[in-house]
Formats: structure tokens, C-alpha cells, sequence
């Protein structure tokens, strides 16, 4: 598991430098919501976004966390 902790954090670094989530000061809460939401579609939009491969072992141990 600790091996696709590189994807995890890839995936964490292309949300905020790309599609630039970052966690600031919002005056209101929706202006919060509609950052999240708009960084979250221009991810979707990648041609190449990294996965994780896990098999079904991988799985049944995180649903005994």
C-alpha cells in the first residue's frame, strides 16, 4: 500500500498546481464550493490523470480500516 502513496500524492499535487484547488480564505461559502467544483471539472477534462491498480486483496484490507 505505502508503494501507491506516490499516485496519491501525484494526484494530490495535479489538483492543486493544475487545476489549482488550494485551501485559502473564501469569504463565503459558496465562492468555497464553486473553487472546488471548477477544479474538480478541469480535472475531469485530463487527457492523463494517473491510477491505482489494486487487486481485490488490495481492496478487502482498506474496507477493514
Amino acid at each position: 500500500m505505502l508503494r501507491k502513496l506516490f499516485i496519491i500524492k501525484t494526484v494530490f499535487n495535479q489538483l492543486k498546481n493544475i487545476s489549482q484547488i488550494e485551501h485559502s480564505r473564501h469569504r463565503r461559502y459558496i465562492s468555497f464550493m464553486v473553487n472546488l467544483l471548477a477544479g474538480l471539472i478541469a480535472y475531469s477534462f485530463q487527457l492523463k490523470k494517473p491510477n491505482i491498480k489494486m487487486s481485490q486483496l488490495d481492496k478487502q484490507a482498506l474496507m477493514q480500516i
